[in-house]
């Protein structure tokens, strides 16, 4: 089953988020879609853009390295299991760039994860001038060698985001996501419960074709997914709401 996750970032107040889950229901009727559907909203939202009916996950967008202790601000995988979380988001290119997380951190928190229970959603993904230097492939067996140690048995789902398509508009071809994608699932061939999404410029319009033939499992989606009938609408549960 295909999988489509909204990743909001900083955005939503709860008030928004009640809002968001209550169109997006409408939306999915009383039935279970014939697709999963996770929504990541921010900490403060996880209760809020929850379903009674469970007809979407919740995700939280980030998870710390440590068990617990003195480390404030920081959330850890067990209060994001009590929060109702099921995926936590690890390693996405805000994570990496920003905050300079990379390699040991990253481990630590797929480990601090599995030890919750929770399905890590790992991102890794090229520059543009990785690419344009053609190490595009390079980085990701590099960025791959932090699932090392994961349990191979363990499900596991796998976001490409190359970084010059997040947010640029610029999203990655068909062509260009199934050969990074056939080149993932060969590093994690391995891998007996393996997921792989796409994240980047995502929208209603270019989705279908990367589905189709991007050799992806689903989307990892940013700014189109502030909208709940966009969101649908790329999950395939709708029309293009622009169309």
């Amino acid at each position: 089953m295909n999988l489509f996750v909204a990743n909001w970032k900083m955005n939503m107040t709860r008030g928004q988020a009640r809002a968001y889950a209550e169109q997006l229901g409408q939306i999915v009727g009383d039935g279970r879609p014939r697709v999963d559907l996770v929504l990541a909203p921010p900490y403060t939202a996880l209760d809020a853009a929850r379903d009674p009916k469970q007809r979407w996950s919740i995700a939280g967008q980030n998870v710390a390295a440590q068990r617990e202790g003195a480390y404030t601000g920081e959330i850890s995988a067990s209060m994001l299991a009590d929060a109702g979380c099921r995926y936590a988001i690890v390693g996405h290119s805000e994570r990496r760039r920003l905050f300079f997380e990379e390699g040991t951190v990253l481990a630590h928190k797929l480990e601090r994860l599995r030890e919750a229970n929770l399905t890590p959603i790992y991102c890794l993904g090229e520059t543009e001038e990785e690419r344009a230097r053609g190490l595009s492939a390079v980085t990701l067996t590099r960025q791959a060698e932090t699932l090392a140690s994961d349990p191979a048995a363990a499900p596991l789902v796998v976001a490409y985001e190359p970084v010059w398509a997040i947010g640029t508009g610029q999203a990655a071809t068909a062509e260009d996501c199934a050969n990074s994608c056939a080149h993932l699932r060969g590093l994690l061939s391995h891998r007996s419960d393996l997921l792989i999404l796409y994240g980047g410029s995502v929208t209603p319009e270019n989705a279908p074709e990367i589905l189709d033939r991007g050799g992806v499992d689903g989307f990892l989606v940013g700014g189109a997914s502030l909208s709940a009938p966009s969101f649908a609408a790329i999950a395939g549960l709708t029309k293009n709401p622009g169309s």
